[in-house]
């Protein structure tokens, strides 16, 4: 089997080929130019390019499955090597503003959210991609390939940057090299050039890591899924507060090394009747004093087989007062994708059951629209 050329840093990639500044060239085909195989790779010599092709691929998965929301959000099911799959999704965060002159005043905006893993084993209780456990971890090739297929089919110019964001399938410091590793790759100035700040990890709350991502400070920012103000919830709702709780996580979070300009972001999924009450708003108040931070606030996203309720609207906005009332910098997400199968995973196990058939549709001939203003979501 060929080995994944996008599994190599350009400093690697240099000790493979001769002279080493074919290294830079080939990354600048691949991400600069979208080149799909070796033989678009021009001033490549003949021979190299043969032994490239030879060795390698630059292809890793395919696109088998895709579902396009109203409001312009798109989940990609991808087939990997050996037939596992994972999920992604391209978020539109702001559209192109055109002034009366029809030039453009803004370009579009936009956020990839990556898998990291194929399925996860942390066991989340209101997590539809913990349901068949953790299968294998993703390499950093794998993980950028989400990356550079999602940029290519959209039509995504290399200028045009956008967010990527570890919060699809699996935990990411679960697959701390390959993750690490992906950043490298993603934030190379011959590559796509995805700066570390244009890049948020989140994780479960794995403290070690955490405190292992630190030292390392590679400039990227942190999202921890925080989801419950107790241990004794949060070990309900999250297994991994056994290994680390709220304390822990904390204490790691406290001397992560943050941008000035930045905030640590801390993920709450608002369960209806579960954590959405002005107590646990309080001790959320409590809990992040002294550490600069953002909350942001998910409406539960229901799934089949979840014992959990959305809450209402209005419960949300009340927790969200109460935050901001009391010097907590708090936002509630806006909903994308509720009519695609928004839930991480719900995609894939459809799939394997054989309730979508294969999507197979020209990017212009997509429906495309807006759905209403609604808060909240969980990709």
């Amino acid at each position: 089997m060929r080995e994944n050329l996008l599994d190599f840093t350009q400093e690697e990639l240099a000790n493979l080929v001769s002279p080493r500044f074919r290294a830079k060239q080939i990354y600048e085909w691949i991400y600069k130019k979208n080149a799909r195989s070796f033989a678009d790779m021009t001033n490549l010599p003949a021979n190299l390019r043969s032994e490239l092709e030879s060795k390698f691929t630059t292809e890793p998965l395919k696109c088998v499955k895709e579902q396009k929301s109203v409001d312009g959000s798109v989940k990609y099911l991808f087939e990997l090597y050996d037939g596992k799959t994972v999920e992604s999704v391209l978020l539109p965060m702001k559209e192109e503003l055109v002034d009366e002159n029809g030039e453009t005043k803004r370009h579009p905006r936009y956020t990839i959210c990556v898998s990291s893993q194929v399925g996860c084993r942390m066991g989340c209780a209101f997590c539809f991609t913990t349901k068949g456990g953790l299968v294998r971890n993703l390499s950093a090739g794998e993980i950028v390939g989400q990356i550079l297929w999602i940029k290519r089919e959209n039509a995504i110019p290399y200028e045009r940057r956008v967010n990527v964001v570890y919060m699809g399938m699996g935990e990411p410091l679960d697959n701390f090299d390959n993750v690490v590793k992906a950043v490298k790759i993603l934030s190379d100035n011959d590559g796509l050039c995805i700066a570390p700040r244009r890049q948020t990890i989140s994780t479960s709350g794995l403290a070690s890591q955490i405190k292992k991502l630190g030292d390392l400070n590679l400039g990227v920012l942190l999202a921890i899924s925080l989801h419950a103000v107790t241990d004794a919830l949060r070990a309900k709702l999250m297994p991994v507060n056994r290994a680390y709780n709220i304390e822990a996580v904390l204490d790691a979070v406290r001397n992560f090394p943050v941008d000035q300009r930045k905030r640590v972001l801390f993920e709450y999924l608002v369960i209806d009747g579960v954590n959405d009450s002005q107590k646990d708003a309080k001790a959320l108040v409590r809990l992040l004093h002294g550490i600069k931070a953002k909350v942001n606030l998910i409406l539960f996203n229901p799934h089949e087989g979840s014992e959990f309720r959305r809450p209402t609207l209005q419960a949300v906005e009340n927790f969200q007062g109460y935050l901001q009332l009391h010097g907590v910098s708090c936002t509630i997400r806006q909903s994308k994708g509720l009519d695609i199968s928004a839930a991480c995973g719900q995609l894939r196990e459809k799939a394997k059951n054989g309730e979508l058939a294969k999507v197979a549709v020209s990017r212009d001939t997509r429906e495309t629209g807006k759905s209403k203003f609604e808060k909240g979501e969980n990709v």
